[in-house]
């Protein structure tokens, strides 16, 4: 397991201990005050756990502050179905366009030729790697043969589909294969899984800044007070983070149950309207399969029926459903990895079976992945102020 070198862990400290120690302090002075044995800060986004994990905020934590990884990281939800369906045209000939984050994504499926799209493409299977939708577009452009672009991610990258779609920049040959899921219904649902199973219950959420910019503070407004949890919309910087536990434990304090908005010099509380607008025009929300979870409501978006003739479920008459027992390996523990039920170490494969260089589960593939980040750089890294 490789950990950072110690100046890296440090690097947000240069010029700011002063901030970062009274940070500190407030937290663990608002943690004292707070009637609770244990306080549960769950975020909703890859890059904030990376931060959490790579500069060792968990160390500076008290011990009653629990901070846990939810439902961040968009490849590791996505349907084992899903790569079948893309791995089974590739190998007909069918050009296949993916992000690199879940090109070595394993299915689970034991009758297929190939175990992901890495492997289908070394059997002779047509599987591009592109770093995003436009570039999917001037190259199917350029090959003129039946495309499929896999569509991975949340709302952070749904406009970069919907608007390229929406100003007709598609090709007739290039067809969308949509795994877009939405966060806010899945936040509800890892938070009431926590009532469910008995487990600690969230206290407070640290809210993904990048889906905000997109989306806004309202709907995590909305959250906290449905649900009672004070939430921040944070930046990823160290200070960010640390700011936003500070202020969560304040309105925790206080009994203040709303959406504080951390990171406004991105976040507007109506979001990217424009960017919105789009999405509501091409996508129509659904009942989404998420892997080893289960349907979550309303938290898919899936192409319109006028964009019938760019859905590649349509075309190859996909489904993206598989059944919530055989969504996931044998032992693998990734569905509670990514409801924050437990901590990637708790699964008996973690370093193990799976490992970065050989995923044996969806959470150790994508960078945004939590066992993923936590083989690579540690679970708890000691940062020193």
């Amino acid at each position: 397991m490789s950990s950072p070198r110690f100046e890296e862990i440090n690097y947000f400290l240069k010029g700011n201990k002063i901030i970062a120690r009274t940070l500190t302090r407030l937290i663990y002075r608002y943690a004292s005050q707070i009637r609770l044995e244990r306080i549960k800060i769950m975020n909703f986004c890859g890059t904030h756990e990376w931060t959490t994990v790579h500069y060792g905020i968990r160390s500076l934590m008290p011990p009653k502050i629990e901070l846990v990884a939810g439902p961040g990281c968009p490849v590791c939800i996505t349907p084992s179905s899903v790569i079948e369906n893309a791995i089974n045209i590739a190998l007909e000939g069918v050009r296949v366009y993916t992000f690199g984050d879940a090109y070595r994504l394993p299915v689970t499926s034991k009758k297929l030729e190939a175990k992901s799209l890495e492997d289908a493409k070394s059997k002779g299977g047509d599987v591009k790697v592109i770093y995003s939708f436009l570039e999917a577009i001037r190259d199917a452009k350029r090959c003129k043969e039946s495309s499929v672009f896999v569509g991975i991610g949340f709302e952070t990258t749904a406009p970069g589909y919907s608007i390229p779609i929406l100003n007709g920049m598609v090709p007739e040959n290039l067809f969308f294969y949509s795994v877009l899921r939405l966060t806010p219904p899945a936040a509800r649902y890892a938070i009431n899984k926590a009532i469910e199973k008995g487990v600690t219950p969230v206290h407070g959420i640290i809210a993904p800044g990048h889906v905000s910019a997109i989306i806004g503070s309202k709907p995590w407004d909305e959250i906290s007070r449905e649900l009672k949890i004070p939430s921040v919309i944070s930046g990823f910087e160290p200070l960010d983070v640390l700011y936003s536990i500070a202020l969560i434990l304040k309105m925790l304090k206080n009994g203040e149950y709303k959406a504080r908005n951390e990171y406004s010099r991105v976040v507007e509380w109506n979001g990217n309207r424009r960017a919105l607008k789009s999405i509501d025009k091409v996508f129509d929300t659904y009942n989404a399969f998420w892997r080893g979870i289960g349907v979550i409501p309303m938290s898919g978006l899936e192409l319109r029926s006028y964009y019938n003739h760019l859905n590649a479920k349509k075309i190859f008459r996909f489904s993206d459903y598989d059944s919530r027992e055989t969504s996931l390996p044998p032992g693998c523990r990734c569905a509670e990895v990514t409801l924050g039920l437990i901590k990637p170490i708790e699964c008996p494969l973690f370093m193990k079976t799976c490992k970065p260089e050989h995923p044996y589960g969806p959470c150790m593939v994508s960078l945004e992945g939590a066992c993923s980040i936590w083989a690579r750089h540690g679970g708890r890294i000691i940062a020193k102020i």
